[in-house]
Parts: C-alpha cells; structure tokens; sequence
C-alpha cells in the first residue's frame, strides 16, 4: 500500500504524538489546555473544528485532550478566550459567524451562543474586565465593532467605528482598507486610558499580484501610505472613539499586533518588508515609533506574541518556517535578535501563542504542515529548544491557536 507525503507525514507525527502520550501517561501533569482551530477535511468548505491539546508541564509536549467540537462554520481563522479563563470565542470566515464556547476546569467546550457579523469576520479580542468583545470586519468598509458580555454570552453592539484614512486626507477618503490584527492595552491606566489598537492594509495603494480592469494597466490607484494601525480610546460603556494622531503609519502589510503587558510598548509584523515595527505609548494612546526601528525578521512575518512576563517576543515567519526570539530592552522597547536565526516549525506557521499555565512554552499553528509545533521557553534568556514529539498532527489547515491554564480558572502565577 502507498501513502502521499501528506498521508505519511501526518502517520509519522500521529505515531509520535502516540509514543509521546504513552510514554507520559503514567506521570504527566497538565499545565495548560491549547486550543487549535482547523477545518475537518481538507476540501474547500469543509466545517470547521477546534481542538483541545494537553500540554505537559515538565516538557511542554501535548497529548490529545477533551473531544474535538465543531467551530460553529466553516474556514476558522482566529480565536480568542476572555481574561477569567471560561469563555472562548472564534470567528468563522465561511459563514461570517462570531460563536462562544463555554470553557469547563476540565478543558471541555460547550457551544452557547453565536452572532453573524455583517461582513467577513477578521480578528476579535476581549478586554482584560471580559465585559466588551471587539470583533473586526472588512474590507469594504473595515470596521471594528465592541459587543457586550454577559457571563459571556454576546450581546448587543454597543460602539462601531468605521476604518477610514479620511483624517490623513481626504484624497483618500475612499481608500479600501484591509484590517488585519487587533490588540487591547491591558492594565487600563489613567495616564493613557484603556485602548484598543488595530491594522490594515490600504489595497488601494498596496495590491499585488491583482487583476486590472483594461485600459488600466495598475490596480494602485492611491499614493497613500500603504500599511496602517489605528488606535481607539474605549470609553464608557464601551464606546470607542479614535485617539489622538490617528491613524499611525505601519509599513506596507501590517499582519499582526501585540501589546506589552505594562502598555507600553505595541509591536506590529511587516509581512511584504520582513520587518517588525515597533512603538512606544504615549498620553492619548499615541504611538511614536522607536529611533532606532524597524528591525528585520525572517521571510514573511506572519503571527506575534509577547510572553506574559513582558521580557520576549515571538515572530512567526510564514515563509520561512521559522519562529524568531527578540529579547525587549524593558527600558526603551527595543527589540533584539540575530537576524537570519530561529528555531525550525513544521510549515507556514501563521498563528502563536505563550502557554497561559507557566508561560514558557511555545506553540505555532502550521498551515501546510497541519499541525502545531511547540518549544519550551527559557525565562532567563527567551531561547526557544522544540517539544518532545513536535510537531503535532491537527486537523487541515489549522489557523488559530489559544491556550489556557488547566485546573481551576484563576490566574496562575508566571515564574519570572
């Protein structure tokens, strides 16, 4: 009998990720749940499924957990879990569905309620109270929208705010705008308020590989700046409002964004110029880029995370199959690395996420590679050594990735 590469990459790792499971099983402790989303058949509209990973709080290596459940569509792309710990929540693109799962202590997820969004869900986050989802949707127009939480379940939209270059000039008033990636400051001080900060891309000045409408022989049609993070004030009642100065330059293809967990500091990945773009936070949730930045990456950064010590930052490199460490100077922001190192992932990583149990260990969603490959975390230095068994099989295309702590749902404390 004869097996395509796929099928014999994916019997190799299962036999792995079985080996490494038996030879835990009697001993393993599990520090954290990861949550992978992926599609359950490799065929285009196949439904959408999230799987829940063990993961080993001596060496980080998982071991399949509580029953595989539908995403609630089809074509997952992003997830995100409140700040208590018992509420995830995804989007589906194929149907343009916001879902909510209910988390159990013991990893379990229970569908509860779901919304559909307008337009093509991108990113959502959840404020650090777990009282406002924010869900961003686009092009044509980009617009982010908070939704109230109740224990979790979605309510109604409280806030909109429409993405427009229309405060750059009004030339590009009509600009298309693709969003991108989303993050919420976390401690809320009074000196920059709580804020949520977002990316896009204007496609009508960046827009490879497009098809022209003859006689036009280009689909530019704008000389604005082509990537962009703009920046919102969250005010009572969870209205959103646009800070001061923006929106904020951002390269050409703004992919991802982080905050760290002081607020300030917000880290934004190129994917066309292989950069990260990094800036300080000032009065008014300004953002002013670093003198000394952008700083290269590795081919085609996707996906960023900052683990929750605020000491490190992780880039996953699409292209180059690779995540890249940079160690953050806590007195200016600047982000340090070796270019052209990294540690290998299975391929095209796209999504990456810090356990949430003791904050030192990796994981990378892998597109091509369908599967997630994990990295155990050296606090003292932020160097990355790969799991025992990694990678590990998922279902098709997996997308997203979210983790949190095992046992009971209060906050554990991360190791410095």
């Amino acid at each position: 009998m004869k097996f395509s590469k796929l099928g014999q990459l994916f019997l190799v790792s299962t036999i792995g990720l079985l080996v490494a499971t038996l030879l835990t099983a009697c001993s393993i402790t599990t520090i954290s749940y990861i949550f992978v989303a992926s599609s359950s058949g490799s065929g285009a509209g196949s439904p959408g499924q999230i799987q829940t990973f063990d993961a080993d709080s001596q060496t980080g290596a998982l071991r399949f957990g509580q029953p595989t459940v539908p995403s609630g569509g089809s074509s997952p792309v992003a997830m995100t879990v409140s700040s208590d710990y018992q509420n995830l929540y995804v989007i589906n693109q194929g149907n343009n569905s916001v879902v909510h799962f209910a988390i159990a202590g013991n990893g379990v997820l229970t569908q509860k309620d779901s919304i559909t969004a307008s337009n093509t869900p991108v990113a959502l986050a959840v404020d650090t109270a777990s009282t406002y989802l924010y869900v961003l949707t686009g092009p044509s127009p980009a617009v982010l929208t908070a939704y109230a939480l109740s224990s979790g379940a979605i309510g109604s939209a409280v806030s909109q705010q429409t993405l427009s270059l229309a405060a750059v000039s009004d030339a590009y008033a009509s600009d298309v705008l693709v969003p991108t990636g989303i993050t919420v400051l976390v401690n809320n001080s009074t000196i920059k308020g709580s804020a949520i900060f977002v990316t896009a891309y204007d496609q009508s000045a960046y827009n490879p590989g497009c098809t022209p409408t003859p006689p036009a022989t280009t689909c530019i049609t704008s000389d604005a700046n082509p990537g962009w993070v703009f920046g919102f004030t969250i005010g009572s009642g969870g209205v959103l409002a646009a800070s001061n100065n923006s929106p904020f330059q951002a390269g050409v293809k703004p992919t991802a964004i982080a905050s760290t967990p002081t607020d300030e500091y917000v880290y934004v990945t190129d994917y066309a110029s292989n950069e990260l773009i990094a800036y300080g936070i000032h009065s008014g949730n300004v953002l002013q880029f670093l003198i000394n930045g952008p700083f290269k990456t590795n081919n085609e950064p996707q996906a960023i995370t900052i683990d929750p010590r605020g000491k490190y930052i992780y880039v996953a490199d699409a292209l180059s199959s690779l995540v890249t460490t940079y160690a953050i100077d806590l007195a200016t922001g600047t982000p340090t690395s070796t270019v052209g190192t990294g540690n290998a992932t299975d391929t095209e990583p796209i999504a990456i996420t810090v356990d949430a149990g003791v904050g030192r260990f990796v994981y990378t969603a892998n597109y091509l590679g369908n599967s997630v490959s994990g990295f155990k975390l050296d606090p003292n230095t932020g160097e990355l050594t790969a799991n025992q068994a990694s990678p590990y099989p998922t279902g098709a295309h997996p997308t997203a990735v979210a983790t949190i702590p095992a046992g009971s749902h209060a906050v554990q404390a991360i190791a410095p």
